[in-house]
């Protein structure tokens, strides 16, 4: 699974970022081959330069889907709001996702000792 991280500096604006969020939303929800999606707000950053203020990640299964989403007229759409909402202040990678559950890891931890 790969995913598209979307790490957005906090805003010049933060009432009309939120008043733009919703159509960002709506528009990058109906790009195809999404997966699934998460949000989260930075509440303390801990070490380093960099200060994101919120991270957006859009799951798909491949880079080649992300791709596609990407140049959807969904995605152009959700890149222009993007771009005005944030006024350039984000950065966006694409990942590859791997997770596993917590009685896996501890099963593997037990067979490691």
């Amino acid at each position: 699974m790969h995913k598209l991280v979307i790490l957005i500096e906090t805003p010049e604006d933060e009432k009309a970022f939120d008043e733009a969020w919703p159509e960002f939303l709506h528009n990058s929800e109906q790009m195809p081959g999404l997966l699934r999606e998460s949000s989260c707000r930075v509440e303390h950053l801990i070490y380093g330069d960099y200060q994101p203020w919120l991270l957006h990640e859009l799951y798909f299964d491949s880079v080649a889907a992300i791709q596609t989403a990407m140049s959807s007229p969904e995605g152009q759409t959700a890149g222009q709001i993007l771009q005005e909402m944030t006024r350039g202040r984000v950065a966006i990678v694409i990942a590859d996702h791997k997770e596993d559950n917590l009685e896996n890891i501890r099963k593997h931890r037990q067979k490691s000792r």
